[in-house]
């Protein structure tokens, strides 16, 4: 683990995304990224929803994707570094030669590349397998001295994909999402259950909307290492602040030592 870490105020921007417009999901997100950034209350780190260049429209999702993510990156790079602050860039539809990923990027106040994700499990309900290609590394990236992950949507439904993240240090799990109605119970109940049993902090963005006959519930949620929901949105385009304390895991931990009273050679996965 890198650090300790500390105070932090976190804005996770809950958006309407047009399935296949990416002109205006990204006139849409520069927009609300300046708004997050000059709130009195400044953020430390803003998290946008997941695939929000093209939103699922998958059938053209190869001439829609970002090639190799380049204007994403340099989007998103050009704003932490002007705004001093971090971003959770959310997920996007990025092409690498004939294949598409549902790709994270996270950037650090200087502008920096700190970490990138591709999604691990491709939810078939939506026919993700059918159009984009697996991820095969974990989203771990520093974050003001601690570590921190990336997970994506249909991955909070796999305990050890946030286990190993949890064990391999990260204090905070960022989700961008888009999940949609009616699961608005499961999303809820994973989510907590994620920072329960990790004793970490989780921040979740999800979209809002209609997308085709799919309509997004939000519900964006900051959780701490309690399980506590210390804030979370309605349905409608909002941005969700809360302050977090990364500090806080290491207590929580210490009172209930979950990780020193595991016992993984009985585990079988």
């Amino acid at each position: 683990m890198s650090g300790t870490g500390g105070k932090l105020r976190v804005s996770a921007l809950q958006l309407h995304i047009d399935a296949g417009e990416p002109e205006l999901n990204f006139g849409r997100v520069q927009a609300r990224l300046q708004e997050a950034a000059a709130a009195a209350d400044k953020p430390d780190v803003i998290v946008l929803p997941e695939m929000w260049n093209t939103g699922y429209a998958l059938d053209r999702i190869g001439e829609l994707a970002d090639e190799e993510g380049a204007r994403t990156r340099g989007m998103l790079s050009a704003f932490s570094r002007g705004a001093g602050v971090h971003v959770v860039g959310g997920s996007i539809a990025e092409k690498r030669a004939q294949e598409v990923y549902n790709a994270a990027y996270a950037y650090n106040r200087e502008g920096e590349l700190a970490g990138q994700y591709e999604k691990i499990h491709l939810f078939r309900l939506m026919d993700e397998e059918k159009h984009l290609a697996a991820g095969s590394r974990l989203g771990l990236f520093p974050l003001e001295g601690a570590d921190a992950a990336m997970m994506i949507c249909y991955d909070i439904r796999f305990p050890e994909l946030a286990r190993s993240l949890a064990l391999a240090g990260a204090k905070a799990l960022f989700v961008p999402a888009e999940w949609p109605k009616p699961r608005l119970h499961h999303w809820r109940s994973l989510l907590i259950a994620r920072a329960i049993e990790n004793q970490m902090y989780v921040i979740a963005c999800n979209r809002t909307g209609m997308s085709g006959s799919t309509e997004f519930f939000g519900h964006s949620m900051i959780i701490d290492p309690w399980g506590e929901v210390i804030a979370e949105a309605g349905e409608e385009e909002t941005i969700l602040s809360a302050d977090i304390d990364l500090s806080l895991v290491d207590e929580v931990r210490s009172r209930i030592p979950v990780f020193e009273d595991r016992r993984p050679q009985l585990y079988r996965l």
